[in-house]
């Protein structure tokens, strides 16, 4: 019993990664209300309206500033999925074969998220859609994100084929593929954003190409599940449990119904 206590309690990491999706999902609700606001009002660029509230656009600015400034640095409170890059965290393991086995769905899905983002900038250069609309595209890219960390990530699933965020091939990839949609909006916050998320992306496969071994379980026992200090496989499975109990529940109230 003591040990289902132990499985069941959320680790810092994991509740940072909650408050995360709590205020993400605030500021695309808020970004929202703004658009359609500004819509009604016959505002045709969002960054006009935001800039009658300059404090919250710095205050979005700064947060996500920092997020991204912490992650070039060793940070306890930051998924092992980004951290293995650090020298500090390679622990080795005596092996010398270094196994990193999705290479060539990492292309595949650069390729797939490059096509599918220039789908809407093509809208975007066609006066289909405005800014504000790809300002929305990066909050609930930023939502998704969070999603994709907790509940469920198609990346995971139907491509790179990891275990779990710790072993990622891309994990230091999301906030460049977040904020994909503001290489089209010219203005000092959105490509301030992109161009440090794009830093922190190139950091990340140039560190993966020079030290290999630091990215894979075999040669890094940072990695391995005894080690990790995220533990949020244990609540995705609690999760997905918790759906297929509810499911059946339905399933067999429904078949009382028919009865």
């Amino acid at each position: 019993m003591q040990s289902q206590k132990q499985k069941v309690k959320l680790t810092p990491v994991s509740i940072n990664h909650y408050i995360r999706l709590v205020y993400r999902s605030a500021l695309f609700l808020i970004m929202l209300a703004l658009y359609i606001i500004g819509k009604v009002q016959g505002h045709e660029l969002i960054l006009s309206t935001l800039e009658n509230y300059p404090l919250f656009l710095r205050i979005v600015w700064v947060v996500f500033t920092v997020e991204m400034i912490l992650r070039f640095i060793p940070n306890r409170l930051e998924s092992p999925g980004c951290q293995r890059q650090f020298a500090r965290n390679y622990q080795k393991t005596g092996e010398i074969n270094i196994a990193i086995q999705d290479n060539n769905a990492t292309v595949l899905v650069f390729l797939i998220w490059i096509s599918f983002n220039m789908v809407f900038g093509g809208l975007y250069m066609a006066h289909i859609v405005d800014e504000g609309f790809m300002l929305l595209l990066c909050c609930a890219y930023s939502v998704c994100d969070m999603i994709c960390i907790l509940f469920f990530c198609p990346f995971q699933s139907w491509f790179l084929k990891n275990k779990c965020c710790s072993s990622c091939r891309i994990y230091n990839w999301d906030y460049a593929m977040m904020f994909t949609p503001l290489l089209f909006i010219l203005n000092r916050y959105t490509w301030s954003l992109l161009a440090l998320s794009l830093g922190l992306m190139f950091r990340w496969e140039i560190t993966f190409f020079l030290h290999p071994e630091r990215f894979s379980e075999k040669t890094n026992a940072y990695l391995r599940c005894a080690n990790c200090t995220e533990k949020l496989c244990t609540h995705k499975k609690q999760l997905h449990s918790l759906w297929k109990n509810i499911s059946a529940f339905y399933a067999k109230r429904a078949k009382f119904l028919r009865k």
